[in-house]
């Protein structure tokens, strides 16, 4: 069968997804048609883009699938954003509709529409002239401002989509057509997405999970019977640390892949788990731009410990120096991706130029690979900070501290923890005049406060007398880490 759509019909008792309820592939489907009917009688029409700001559960996934078979563009949008960060988002994709709920809609600029509001009145058949749409998540970069990773819309039916998609991407996965995927991340990340679109194209059941807790993650494996997840290290932290007694209560036999990526996982870390679940953790690099490039076993891991596996079949790596020259194995350099599926930044020419060297791309990972062709990662990228397998880009929050009237200048960079990942660090400049202390803190803080996620505050401000920059006024945060972290 090619998906969802046709395992739906085929099969409508099958469980698809348990949240706060459950529905069956075929209860499922209704809604995803109703919805679609929606948005059309709402003007949307395909190569249009649908914004979402909702939590995990049956209306985020009734989303995906829904603008998946009307050949638009949905882009999912964290709920944690201030209704700055939001609205920027709907007005540079020109949002033909935006989607939210009464918990988490209130930072919705201009108005939403419910998913039940879409449905209601609707009929429960597929809309005519299906075709297959595309998520388009938004990353930031050195600008500060986020921009959409947008691919072409294919004239395909998601169903004639489907043997594409498996041939270029989800077959690497290596999952059986029956299982249970448990979705311990926000939809509005591209692993998690991506993995749950997988999971009910495969016709698996998904457990779905608002926030992580770890000892109910263990609980949920042994209650469904869960075969996959995707983690992040941060969580792979959480489980650890859990007394050995809770740890070893729970049947965890079901689980056979359990996916890993987003952030770099710390050796000690991979092998623990490993050792404690057996080798059926599997790692695999890429980004919001290139999808799925690598993917590694466990086994292989153990006998390269701190890789993150060998291009997966379609696509090549090349190791580029300072000079523009390619380098062989084992030197480190600028990694470049080829054979991706071809992307653009929404509205931004210039910057999906400055990330391709002909038809390759670079992520801006530093990294070598060996002499059989595994990867591995130096720097996961030179300013990037991930917290908790979420990305942050120090440009956004020093554009937001540089608006203070007290900051003269100000550089974020990432710094390792232990549970995290990396903790946001930021070194202020204080003004002429302005004195610096726990109360400066506190304005900063509170500055940031209606500006920027939380998730994005710094976790620690610290002040200087001068911050380094060259005589065009860039700032090097490589340089600034290499001083901090000794200190």
């Amino acid at each position: 069968m090619r998906g969802f759509y046709e395992i739906a019909n085929a099969d409508p008792g099958r469980t698809a997804v348990v949240a706060d309820v459950t529905v069956t592939y075929g209860e499922l489907h209704e809604r995803v048609d109703r919805v679609s009917h929606g948005l059309l009688a709402r003007g949307t029409r395909p190569g249009d883009t649908v914004v979402t700001v909702l939590p995990n559960g049956i209306d985020a996934i009734t989303m995906i699938l829904a603008t998946y078979q009307i050949g638009v563009y949905h882009v999912p949008v964290n709920w944690h954003y201030t209704a700055e960060e939001i609205g920027y988002i709907v007005a540079d994709c020109a949002a033909r509709t935006v989607v939210s709920s009464e918990r988490y809609g209130h930072a919705v600029p201009g108005g939403f529409v419910e998913t039940s509001d879409l449905a209601e009145g609707r009929p429960a058949s597929p809309p005519e002239g299906r075709r297959a749409g595309s998520m388009m998540l938004y990353t930031s970069g050195t600008t500060g401002r986020p921009k959409g990773v947008r691919r072409r819309l294919l004239e395909l039916s998601p169903e004639d989509l489907h043997p594409i998609l498996m041939r270029k991407s989800w077959r690497h996965f290596g999952l059986p057509s029956d299982g249970v995927h448990l979705l311990l991340s926000q939809l509005y990340h591209s692993a998690p997405y991506g993995q749950a679109m997988m999971a009910l194209q495969f016709g698996h059941t998904v457990v779905v999970t608002e926030r992580f807790d770890a000892e109910e993650t263990l609980a949920l494996v042994e209650r469904h019977r869960v075969t996959n997840a995707f983690m992040v290290p941060t969580m792979f932290h959480r489980l650890l640390a859990l007394p050995a007694p809770v740890r070893t209560k729970y049947d965890l036999s079901s689980l056979t892949h359990l996916y890993h990526g987003a952030a770099p996982c710390p050796p000690a870390t991979k092998r623990a788990m490993i050792d404690w679940l057996g080798p059926v953790l599997w790692e695999y690099y890429g980004s919001t731009e290139a999808a799925v490039a690598t993917m590694v076993s466990s086994a292989e891991w153990l006998e390269r410990p701190g890789t993150v596996g060998r291009a997966v079949e379609g696509l090549e790596f090349t190791i580029v120096g300072e000079d523009g020259a390619e380098l062989p194995a084992g030197e480190p350099g600028l990694v470049y991706i080829g054979g991706i599926n071809r992307f653009e930044y929404h509205r931004d020419p210039s910057k999906t130029a400055s990330a391709m060297r002909g038809r390759l791309y670079t992520p801006g990972d530093i990294g070598y690979l060996d002499e059989d062709g595994y990867l591995f990662l130096c720097d996961r990228r030179t300013d990037l900070i991930i917290s908790g397998g979420v990305n942050i880009y120090p440009a956004e929050v020093e554009a937001v501290l540089q608006e203070h009237p007290s900051v003269a200048d100000v550089a974020v960079i990432g710094v390792p923890d232990p549970e995290w990942g990396h903790r946001v660090v930021a070194l202020v400049q204080p003004a002429p005049g302005v004195t610096p202390g726990p109360e400066l803190t506190g304005e900063l803080l509170a500055h940031c406060a209606p500006r920027l996620a939380r998730l994005k505050h710094p976790r620690v401000i610290e002040y200087r007398d001068r911050l380094p920059r060259t005589p065009t006024g860039k700032l090097s945060r490589s340089t600034l880490r290499e001083k901090y972290l000794p200190a």
